[in-house]
């Protein structure tokens, strides 16, 4: 069986060293993130996560979801008891703002919390995930009504909220979608169509479902300028607050599926289901987008908490597992048939790769949260400005990179296991299957690229990717002249200009033939995906150093932090040449072609 342990040491050293979210306790909600409160926070979330749903996770994998004869959705065998006791502590309201019963702490800290949960069990968390979304769209483009209406009992966990874009014919394309929304008497609308691939869509772990819901109105444009959001509530609410009668929405179907088989992925069915406007009309592309980009953070988490677990439960096989001998006789245990499987220097570079990957993705993903926060909390316009731009150029890279990442980290823990990973026992196929998803949904990391070169580079004459690169240099300038604890500048600086020239290419051959933007856009991506881990791990490598210097109590962590990022730098950081070569190889070869020849 799997075993996981938060990692509650790493997380505070991220916050708290790296981060130094210490120095934001005058903006609202980070003067309630003291050091002891958030420490002990995180203890109590790892506690839960280790010791309630973690235990769930094979059995939501087996079991997986009941689709009733009345359309009703049965969650796994103790689920629906683990979400009581999840509400009932007050984990959903710790982010959410004050004025609907949440606790307003910082989203940094909910991130964090969101790798144990997720660590522990994918599928339970997703009941809940998008929720967070769905109440930060209603808090930005809901009405006064709205917000009344649906946050204080979502905030609290006791309804759940929803994102429904796909149907069986448009995916990425919103453009194409065909749910309509018809205007009634009262001022709501009809929507009638069908979603698919709807997280959550339907289930038994809370009293009502807030479905975030994209259709068109008669007579808009048949395109994405013809798009709005609407809020669609499983149950009607009454006008005292209440639950009323059931909306004409229902699971058709549940989806057959490689993974995450403990959430129930639905078909859903909108017969003339009531439904209200959310913002204004054809506007609800940039309204869903509020949802999508807070998913798109959350999506990167989950690669990160694949990866964990995955690592977590490969280092424990290689300490018990005894296969061959140690290539040196002086590590050979003396009388032992085998040795571990630590003492080979293939299984040490598969754990050191997946050790330096997961770590770089907790070290980026609380960074892009703590930009979240401080683009919602800053008291600066500067300041709010520059999260805003920083966050947004690199959510396509946390959500590709660190999904492709987690998922690579899976397979080779499968890879440490051997044949033992392929089978069912030990729970590592799981981890495999649980973490492919997260490649696809949310927009699949070819998407993910092409947003980034196509949106993100470009936007406000590339302001953003300027500062990016102005930022890592004057960093890489900073280590240097310390030191450069772990040889990470050295090695970071030309990945650094590997990824300006790669950029200067795009800029000056995407637009005169689009289709070498498109063929550069997944390497480019990883491209920047490879410099922002090495970015954080310059920071790493010279907050440990100095700790070492000051005379740290805990030298082995801090050691193993420079050694991890030495094996970056060494191992990871030299790809930066092949990636650069792959964006400026061009589309030719890639389009050459015609399409009967496959």
């Amino acid at each position: 069986m799997p075993t996981y342990a938060a990692p509650v040491k790493d997380t505070l050293y991220v916050l708290q060293d790296v981060l130094e979210i210490g120095r934001y306790a005058n903006l609202p909600g980070f003067a309630n993130a003291s050091p002891d409160v958030v420490e002990a926070i995180l203890g109590e979330a790892g506690k839960f996560s280790a010791e309630v749903l973690q235990p769930l996770n094979k059995i939501g994998d087996e079991a997986g979801c009941k689709r009733n004869d009345d359309g009703s959705v049965t969650t796994p065998p103790g689920f629906k008891e683990a979400y009581k006791q999840y509400c009932e502590a007050g984990w959903p309201t710790l982010t959410a703002p004050e004025e609907y019963g949440g606790q307003g702490l910082p989203q940094v800290i909910g991130t964090a919390i969101g790798e144990y949960v997720l660590s522990a069990n994918h599928s339970f968390e997703m009941y809940q995930g998008l929720t967070s979304g769905a109440i930060a769209t209603l808090i930005i483009k809901g009405s006064d009504d709205q917000k009344r209406t649906y946050l204080p009992n979502m905030v609290t966990g006791r309804w759940t909220g929803t994102m429904n874009l796909t149907e069986p014919h448009c995916g990425t394309d919103l453009g194409l979608l065909k749910t309509r929304a018809d205007p009634m008497p009262d001022g709501s609308h009809a929507i009638t169509g069908t979603k698919i691939f709807i997280s959550s869509g339907e289930h038994d772990m809370a009293e009502n479902i807030v479905h975030m819901v994209l259709a068109k109105i008669a007579g808009a444009p048949d395109t994405v300028k013809g798009i709005s959001l609407f809020v669609v509530p499983k149950f009607l609410i009454k006008e005292d607050g209440s639950i009323g009668e059931r909306n004409r929405v229902s699971c058709g179907a549940l989806e057959k599926k490689m993974g995450i088989h403990g959430n129930s992925t639905c078909v859903m069915n909108y017969d003339g289901a009531k439904g209200w406007l959310v913002g204004e009309p054809e506007k609800g592309l940039a309204a869903m987008f509020i949802m999508m980009n807070a998913a798109r953070l959350g999506v990167g988490l989950q690669g990160l908490a694949q990866g964990e677990v995955a690592y977590q439960n490969a280092v424990q096989y290689a300490r018990d597992r005894r296969q061959g001998k140690a290539l040196k006789p002086e590590e050979r245990e003396e009388g032992a048939r085998a040795d571990p499987l630590f003492v080979h220097p293939d299984v040490r570079r598969m754990l050191m790769q997946m050790r330096c990957w997961n770590e770089g993705s907790r070290a980026l993903v609380l960074w892009g949260s703590l930009q979240v926060d401080l683009m919602r909390r800053s008291q600066s316009e500067e300041e709010r400005q520059s999260a805003d731009d920083l966050v947004s150029l690199l959510t396509p890279v946390i959500k590709g990179y660190l999904t492709d990442k987690g998922f690579e980290t899976a397979v080779l823990a499968q890879q440490v296991f051997g044949g033992h990973g392929y089978i069912r026992e030990h729970g590592v196929e799981q981890f495999v299957r649980d973490a492919r998803i997260a490649q696809i949904y949310e927009g699949t990391n070819g998407i993910q690229a092409m947003d980034l070169v196509g949106r993100k580079l470009p936007k406000d004459g590339g302001r953003a990717v300027r500062a990016l690169f102005e930022l890592i240099g004057s960093e890489i300038k900073e280590s240097k002249a310390a030191g450069d604890p772990a040889g990470v500048a050295a090695a970071l600086e030309p990945a650094l200009a590997d990824l300006q020239a790669a950029t200067m290419w795009l800029a000056q051959n995407g637009v005169q033939d689009p289709n070498n933007a498109g063929a550069g856009a997944y390497s480019y991506m990883n491209l920047m995906g490879l410099v922002s881990f090495g970015w954080m791990w310059l920071r790493m490598a010279r907050v440990s150093a100095r700790a070492l210097d000051d005379g740290s109590q805990d030298r082995q962590f801090h050691e193993a932090k420079l050694a991890t990022a030495r094996f970056y730098a060494d191992r990871e950081l030299p790809e930066s040449t092949s990636h650069r070569r792959k964006v400026e190889a061009g589309a030719e070869s890639v389009m050459a072609l015609p399409e009967e020849v496959f």
